[in-house]
């Protein structure tokens, strides 16, 4: 049996285990959370190094990738120092390939609904989700973006592609060497809820990007919303449907209630291919298709 291991800087709460067939070949899915400490994290893929058949980086990005230009995140590199055989992955190469799918998924099940209501997405973070990003500049969204919002406290939305592309030409050489928790909550800060900036969520018929910046930021009322991100638990589906979220899409596939995120599924990916190295995305979308993922739908309201 294949192994993949994401080791997350999340809360240990969330922690999974699942074992799955995947083009014919079993799998255990494993999350392992360290609440925060960074260093744990790192004695755990030491440990685990060249034991399993791939690592997922969770919680955290190794960096960004904004079109086709990659900024590394120091500090989360460090974490990673120990890992010397088991090949390693943050998620992006998923981003890129599966969330792509999101609009056009969304326009082939409710169209009519969104057009009704106005094609306005509110993405939590453009720059860690160029996928994401991307679908739905392309589709026609009149989009706002929460990057410098939700990552450096700074009250000013973002609405282009080019927009996006110079802020992180600007800030990701300086913003890449802060510790990551001043950017991104970790551990238990994942679970704490500081609803900002209602306006945005109030205008935007859609509400995509990263599922623990969804929750911890979004207000209570969220009724006739359509929420697209990647790593949901059946606790974070039942306070969509409780602040009135209409309908859920999950970028990556549901298993045993819940939907693991696109480190913990890319990783599975490199596990089943046995080629003992990161794919390239030709190769991802080409397991992707066989494979037959799709986002997942679920109306809660």
């Amino acid at each position: 049996m294949k192994r993949a291991v994401s080791i997350s800087l999340g809360s240990s709460k969330r922690n999974k285990a699942v074992t799955v067939k995947l083009l014919g070949e079993e799998v255990s899915i494993e999350r392992i959370g360290t609440d925060g400490d960074m260093e744990l994290a790192a004695q755990k893929y030491k440990e685990l190094d060249g034991k399993v058949d791939a690592f997922g980086v969770g919680g955290a990005d190794l960096g960004l990738l904004v079109d086709t230009k990659w900024y590394p995140l120091y500090s989360v590199n460090k974490m990673v120092r120990f890992v010397k055989q088991t090949p390693i992955v943050d998620g992006t190469g998923l981003k890129i390939t599966l969330e792509k799918k999101a609009a056009s998924f969304l326009d082939e099940h409710f169209k009519d609904y969104i057009d009704s209501r106005g094609r306005k997405a509110f993405v939590m973070t453009g720059a860690d989700r160029w996928g994401m990003t991307k679908c739905f500049l392309d589709a026609g969204y009149a989009c706002t973006f929460g990057d410098m919002m939700f990552s450096l406290g700074i009250p000013i939305p973002i609405h282009t592609e080019k927009q996006l592309k110079t802020l992180a030409a600007l800030l990701m050489p300086v913003a890449g060497r802060l510790p990551f928790a001043w950017v991104y909550p970790t551990g238990e800060k994942q679970e704490e809820r500081k609803p900002k900036y209602p306006k945005w969520f109030q205008w935007a018929t859609v509400v995509a990007g990263d599922c623990h910046y969804i929750k911890r930021y979004m207000p209570d009322d969220m009724r006739g919303k359509v929420v697209v991100t990647n790593t949901t638990t059946v606790e974070d589906t039942e306070l969509f449907r409780k602040c009135g979220v209409k309908y859920l899409l999950t970028t990556t596939p549901v298993l045993e209630g819940r939907s693991f995120g696109t480190n913990m599924m890319e990783s599975a990916l490199i596990a089943v291919s046995g080629k003992g190295r990161v794919l390239t995305h030709p190769e991802y979308e080409e397991m992707l298709n066989k494979l037959g993922f799709e986002p997942t739908l679920q109306e809660l309201n």
